[in-house]
């Protein structure tokens, strides 16, 4: 089971990442770029490190629209289809925002094409309020799926797959300061939509 206790802390827990990161991310950068060249040409070993790389950027979007029993089957096929449409993607730096429109259009598919008897806890709606100051994951997911694209994605990598900032910004190619911004207005937009007080409002808790 995911756990979903990360919500409850403050904002700036989640915004508190080592400084001078850059080095690193750009480092890491030029590891991934070889290997979508390399797994282009067929080498297995590359696609294998791209999966192990990228398969939490994926997941976090995947489960941001589709219900979580559904997630890591998505996550499979969105790999399926990088390693047949490889060849098409001209230029290897765009693999991360290739990938992740990759995802999003085919949670979207799933979506269009679940069925109509599916169980209403299953699919997104609107968290009710809780005020116990410890909303369940299934009101934590709903949430996140109630809201915008950027948001929900970003706090999922985050909240869901445990990724640091410079993870999410190595990986996604966002900048730090759009991750921040993503993680701190998503934040309190979760904390709105489950009820629980604001930063401001829980100071003197």
């Amino acid at each position: 089971m995911v756990s979903y206790a990360l919500p409850m802390a403050s904002t700036a827990a989640l915004l508190d990442e080592p400084r001078g990161q850059a080095p690193g991310r750009e480092r890491s950068r030029a590891v991934w770029v070889s290997w979508v060249a390399a797994a282009r040409k067929g080498d297995h070993e590359a696609f294998t490190a791209l999966h192990g790389h990228f398969g939490k950027l994926v997941h976090a979007v995947v489960i941001a629209r589709v219900p979580a029993c559904d997630a890591s089957d998505l996550v499979q096929d969105v790999f399926l289809l990088v390693f047949q449409k490889l060849s098409s993607l001209e230029d290897d730096q765009a693999f991360p925002g290739w990938l992740t429109q990759l995802a999003r259009n085919r949670a979207s598919r799933h979506l269009r094409d679940a069925h109509p008897g599916e169980s209403l806890d299953d699919v997104p709606q609107q968290a009710a309020p809780d005020r116990s100051g410890a909303p369940d994951a299934k009101k934590v997911l709903r949430a996140l799926q109630q809201m915008p694209e950027a948001y929900a994605e970003t706090l999922a990598m985050r909240l869901i797959e445990g990724m640091t900032g410079p993870e999410i910004s190595e990986r996604t190619g966002l900048t730090p300061g759009s991750v921040r911004v993503n993680l701190h207005r998503g934040m309190a937009l979760l904390r709105e939509k489950l009820g629980l007080p604001s930063r401001a409002e829980g100071a003197d808790e």
